[in-house]
């Protein structure tokens, strides 16, 4: 993964690509600024508080009782285990059983870190690990914090979502460590922990964070989050000083490959959400009174969609690194409110500002309330405000299809499909917690006999626990663990599966090792086109060993045209993991040598999507080659070989994919072919770091039936990496609307020279291709190591050096 780290104590930020840095002047100086700006008291952290101090004289809350809006998840059986790592180790933990109170009163810092980090768990100085997965529990309650509490590596913390628990922070809270509540990566040394951008499997939801008992001018921040993919902040309300001079932040990212926010709310603060990342989605976000709605530090590309800002004085501003030098890649904000608030979005982007296709921006169905200024371009007016909606606005390059053509002003907003809407917006649905359900509607896998234990076969008891639930209208919950599959599972009309902190469904043995006749390990509905809905989240689906015929996830059913079915927080990790059999042992990378590792050809295919199905709605889904090691104590790399990542093939379309990404596939990322009607954002990709040792013609022969790139040609006539992986190839498809997409290539053959920044970006020659295609559009499309930007039947439409940005490259609007 490309690497970002705030050497913290020099204020020194590098990109980072495993062992690689190269310095990015324009992030140092935002990531310095920031930190400098909003955290001076920041140092190496020095742990939560041995010894509780007499409670701070505040207002008791009234605690409700025990049993008010029980959930499910308190009461249910918690067999979870995890496979291959301790024996006896604990994945379920529930903060109450580690001393803390909840009362209002006592400082319960030191049990809520009890909680997280007990069991030899992955926390300081541990690069990363499968092995020690947990879910911190919190009951209702008020649980008062002095000092910051660190979230370990592969961890959910978890509250009531019937009354959510307060995280308040007592009066003297020690901002010395930074000042985060919640520290998702913390700085032990100069340099963060966990290299953000190798952060996986976090999720942190139904929270109430309190920070009102703080002096208003007291540097602190609810959430530290420089994370990666697979992680999750969700339905959160930050509670922070509105008085003059507050200093008071939500949500602090510096740096990291991200990622997924939905479902937040900011009250007051002199920052609702700081953020500096590679790219990001973050959807129904509230701000309500802050100074400052966003800031945003830094970026190659953001999608925010359904976002409310009420009552700020900015409510996003991009201007960080002044015209000069920019800081901030590309933003778009679409199915958005701002009210009653000064500047609306505020930039430093002018005709002549660098670089040259920083600062992009486009708004798109945005509504105004009583807005002074509604675009500020280096202090000057470039959108009036007032009460009106915008239609479509931008700024950037564009291609029509032909290009580039600088502007700034009104664009022809894209014309949506009726089935892709709800309202005038596009659908969306945040994952279902299930929370007004009582335990009895749910049906554990372990209690039903399955063992998830990596070992024992639990195909047959897989299959019928999910068939009974189905059939008796319950949800499946299955426990931590790793479940190996020897046959397909298949997955019925009405299934509702939940899983408990990442549970691994492991596909395992000779039938999934034929790549001449691929098999799904999980199939959702028998046949393509049957009638039905699934709702699906929070697991893992691998491999196990060699699998050339597996196809992880197929996806078959048609859902009515209201009730899409859904798959939240479910993602294919393939290889790199204790049990994986594929890992530095037996795959490691050997640079210069293309010969195939057959014992590492791990899967057929990450994730179909049959023509008969439709009306399905992805969200914060991760698919994932891995391109390292898990549990490697310095991320080493592999090389692993999976043929395809997602396939959209439905002939009717109705497809949402809200913040998702794939990585590290031979053929292609993502690939729609005869299909219709599919929202994309953010979309974000990686070509596998050993190609072109072998090119994407090796191991794997293309197949017509599923519309493979023989790469015949697309690269007739091209010279340099050509038949390398696509990040997105579009065929004989219409009705496409990308809004935001990151395609990267960062390696060619383990070497990083053909991305260095300011480089001749020759990775490969192509990553993005649309054939035989119509009504394709493209809002702030971000590629790092291609040549062509945008090629169509074979034509380079867009070249890299025409579109340079902060590092990308960047197009904010593309129609065919």
């Amino acid at each position: 993964m490309r690497l970002l780290t705030v050497l913290f104590g020099l204020f020194s930020f590098f990109l980072t690509i495993h062992a690689f840095q190269e310095p990015i002047p324009e992030v140092q100086a935002a990531a310095s600024s920031a930190l400098k700006h909003y955290f001076p008291n920041s140092r190496a952290y020095d742990g939560p508080t041995k010894v509780a101090p007499k409670p701070t004289p505040i207002a008791t809350p009234k605690v409700q009782a025990a049993n008010a809006g029980a959930f499910w998840l308190e009461q249910i059986a918690h067999q979870g285990i995890s496979a291959f790592g301790p024996g006896g180790y604990t994945v379920f933990r529930n903060v109450k059983d580690f001393g803390a109170k909840g009362d209002g009163v006592t400082d319960d810092t030191a049990a809520i870190q009890n909680a997280i980090a007990s069991g030899g768990r992955c926390g300081q100085g541990c690069a990363s690990s499968s092995t020690t997965p947990a879910l911190v529990y919190f009951p209702s309650g008020t649980y008062m914090i002095s000092n910051s509490i660190v979230d370990y590596y592969n961890t959910m913390l978890i509250g009531n979502p019937n009354d959510l628990p307060t995280l308040k922070a007592t009066a003297g809270f020690n901002n010395n460590n930074g000042g985060w509540m919640i520290d998702g990566d913390p700085y032990y040394t100069a340099n963060l922990n966990w290299v953000s951008t190798n952060v996986f499997l976090r999720q942190v939801r139904n929270f109430n964070i309190d920070m009102t008992n703080v002096a208003a001018n007291k540097n602190m921040a609810g959430i530290h989050w420089p994370t990666a993919q697979a992680t999750s902040l969700q339905n959160i309300v930050f509670q922070m000083s509105a008085a003059s001079g507050t200093q008071h932040v939500g949500i602090f990212i510096e740096s990291g490959s991200a990622g997924f926010i939905s479902d937040l709310i900011f009250n007051g603060g002199l920052v609702g959400a700081n953020v500096g990342n590679q790219q990001f989605t973050m959807r129904n976000l509230t701000f309500n009174n802050a100074v400052t709605a966003i800031n945003q530090l830094w970026d190659w590309s953001f999608t925010y969609k359904s976002i409310s800002i009420n009552n700020c004085q900015i409510g996003i501003d991009l201007s960080a690194g002044g015209s000069s030098a920019q800081n901030v890649g590309s933003i778009l904000f679409v199915d958005s409110s701002i009210s009653n608030t000064g500047i609306g979005v505020k930039t430093a982007y002018t005709s002549s500002s660098q670089p040259a296709t920083a600062g992009s921006l486009i708004l798109e169905n945005v509504v105004l309330n009583n807005v002074q200024t509604a675009v500020q371009n280096n202090g000057a007016t470039a959108l009036n405000g007032g009460s009106t909606t915008i239609a479509g606005w931008g700024q950037g390059h564009r291609y029509t299809p032909n290009g580039p053509s600088s502007f700034s002003g009104t664009i022809t907003p894209n014309s949506r499909p009726a089935g892709l809407l709800s309202g005038n917006k596009y659908y969306e649905r945040s994952k279902p917690q299930y929370n007004g359900l009582p335990v009895s509607s749910f049906k554990s896998a372990r209690s039903a006999g399955a063992k998830g234990d990596g070992n024992t076969d639990d195909t047959t008891a897989l299959q019928n626990v999910i068939n009974s639930a189905a059939s008796a209208g319950q949800v499946v919950f299955i426990d931590a663990g790793t479940y190996k599959i020897t046959k397909t599972i298949t997955i019925p009309p009405g299934a509702k599966i939940v899983g408990e902190a990442f549970p691994v469904l492991m596909s395992s043995g000779s039938f999934f090792n034929d790549m001449n006749n691929p098999q799904p390990v999980i199939k959702v509905g028998s046949s393509s086109g049957q009638a039905g809905q699934v709702e699906w989240s929070d697991c893992l689906v691998s491999t196990q060993g060699a699998q050339a015929g597996a196809i992880l996830i197929e996806w078959n059913l048609a859902a009515p045209g209201g009730s899409p079915s859904g798959m939240w927080d479910v993602h294919t990790r393939v290889g790199g993991f204790a049990g994986s059999n594929l890992q530095v042992a037996q795959c490691a990378k050997t640079p210069g040598n293309g010969n195939v590792n057959t014992n590492c050809i791990a899967a057929f295919q990450l994730m179909h999507v049959t023509s008969g199905a439709t009306n399905l709605y992805l969200e914060n889904n991760w698919l994932w080659t891995a391109d390292h090691d898990f549990d490697s104590s310095d991320n080493s790399q592999i090389t692993i070989y999976s043929g395809r990542g997602l396939s959209i093939e439905s002939t009717n379309g109705n497809i949402w994919l809200s913040g998702t990404g794939v990585e590290h596939n031979v053929y292609y990322q993502y690939q729609l072919a005869h299909t219709k009607n599919i929202y994309m954002g953010f979309i974000q990709t990686e070509t596998p770091y050993y190609q072109p040792t072998p090119n994407a013609l090796q191991p794997f022969t293309p197949v017509a039936s599923r519309y493979d790139p023989d790469f015949a040609s697309s690269c007739s006539g091209q010279s340099g990496n050509c038949a390398a992986a696509w990040g997105l190839r579009i065929l004989d498809s219409s009705a496409v609307y990308v809004y935001g997409a990151g395609l990267y290539s960062f390696f060619n053959d383990y070497d990083t020279t053909c991305s260095n920044q300011g480089g001749s970006e020759n990775c490969q020659q192509n990553i993005f291709s649309i054939e035989s295609s119509s009504d394709v559009h493209v809002y702030n499309l971000a590629t790092i190591g291609a040549q062509n930007m945008i090629t169509e039947d074979g034509n380079s439409l867009a070249k890299y050096s025409d579109n340079i940005n902060v590092f990308p490259e960047v197009i904010a609007q593309f129609n065919t």
